[in-house]
């Protein structure tokens, strides 16, 4: 039996090399898919564990079929390994082998192998997305701890590290707008820009909105992106600018580009710091900050985006995960990857053993007179 048992284990070795000579050429020449980690991989890994019935068919077909079958016992049973063996006796271990292989290979085709395929750069269009922010003194608010500015680079640095296969630029808005960084994929280079504003950079006395969407719209103006969106941040109403909210949400609308606006603050009185006492804690006063939320539901609606209006940190987290939600359904799924179906490869060798086990078997099934 041991000697039946390690004959039958050498064809199993010799028809699982055949099997991955047979499925690597498949692979690598039909496919076309070299075998490396990176252009390879199982769809349902832990079907691997089907694996284990090849060990199961050994087993059953094997050692303990060979227990179970009828024995004859010889006063010299040494004198037997003399006779020779017959056809059936040599090919019953490859008929066992077979049946082990074509189970491991029906294991691996259940695992989902599957080639994995780069897009080409014109079938991946992601979201251009310029973040139009404003600048005006009365960002200095602390009604959003610890004052709106902060708390805008803050969420807006988070916001850019969970979009990581879109152009994103920046736009800055006070008294007027200017480009801070166009669409880029250097988003490294932008949270870092964004981190370093500070309010005083450009003038801060006044809310030109709608010179911030302009802006936004001219570096979106030439992006043939899948889709092109502007958030703008403000926590005021539009009182400078030579272009109104309104003319540029209809200037966006013909450019196809969806607007999402967040107001930051609900009423025109918020609290802001107007000094230190003598140890050195912030002393607050009343600011009047005048709020127009009408008028940016109205931007939105034109644009086919939302209006969103926060008065502390947890909303404006908020808004923008709400933002991100809606982002998300306009992405392509799975953007940047194909995958290509390989089971075949796997299930016809596996198809081809059984049915070579099945006729083999069949014509050297023992005829009894």
């Amino acid at each position: 039996m041991t000697r039946l048992t390690g004959r039958t284990l050498g064809f199993v070795a010799l028809l699982a090399a055949l099997a991955a000579l047979v499925v690597s050429t498949v692979i690598e020449q039909v496919y076309e898919v070299p075998l490396a980690a990176h252009s390879f991989r199982f769809q349902r890994p832990l079907a691997g564990v089907l694996c284990a019935a090849a060990v199961l068919v050994f087993l059953a077909r094997g050692p303990l079929r060979m227990r179970r079958s009828p024995r004859l016992l010889f006063s010299q049973a040494s004198e037997l390994g003399a006779v020779p063996q017959g056809f059936r006796a040599l090919l019953d271990p490859l008929l066992t082998a077979a049946r082990v292989v074509a189970v491991l290979l029906l294991a691996l085709a259940l695992m989902g192998p599957q080639s994995i395929h780069a897009r080409d750069v014109t079938e991946v269009q992601g979201i251009d997305i310029i973040l139009t922010l404003d600048l005006s003194l009365s960002m200095q608010a602390a009604d959003i701890r610890p004052n709106r500015f902060e708390a805008t680079q803050n969420v807006v640095d988070d916001f850019i590290q969970k979009r990581p296969n879109d152009r994103i630029g920046a736009v800055i808005f006070g008294r007027d707008a200017h480009t801070l960084l166009p669409l880029t994929t250097d988003h490294e280079a932008l949270r870092g820009m964004i981190s370093e504003l500070q309010l005083g950079v450009i003038e801060g006395r006044g809310t030109a909105i709608g010179n911030g969407i302009g802006t936004a719209l001219n570096r979106l103006r030439k992006s043939d992106a899948k889709s092109k969106v502007v958030i703008l941040l403000t926590d005021g109403d539009s009182n400078s600018g030579n272009v109104s909210p309104q003319q540029a949400a209809e200037f966006a609308k013909a450019l196809g580009v969806k607007v999402y606006t967040i107001l930051m603050g609900r009423s025109d009185q918020a609290p802001r710091q107007s000094g230190l006492d003598l140890f050195g804690r912030p002393i607050f006063d009343r600011g009047d900050f005048p709020v127009n939320p009408a008028l940016l539901k109205e931007v939105a609606k034109t644009t086919g985006g939302e209006a969103f209006q926060v008065s502390d940190r947890e909303g404006l987290e908020r808004s923008f995960h709400a933002i991100l939600d809606k982002l998300r359904k306009s992405d392509i799924e799975d953007a940047g990857r194909v995958y290509g179906e390989l089971f075949p490869a796997f299930l016809g060798p596996a198809l081809i053993l059984l049915v070579l086990e099945i006729l083999l078997a069949s014509l050297l099934q023992r005829r009894w007179p």
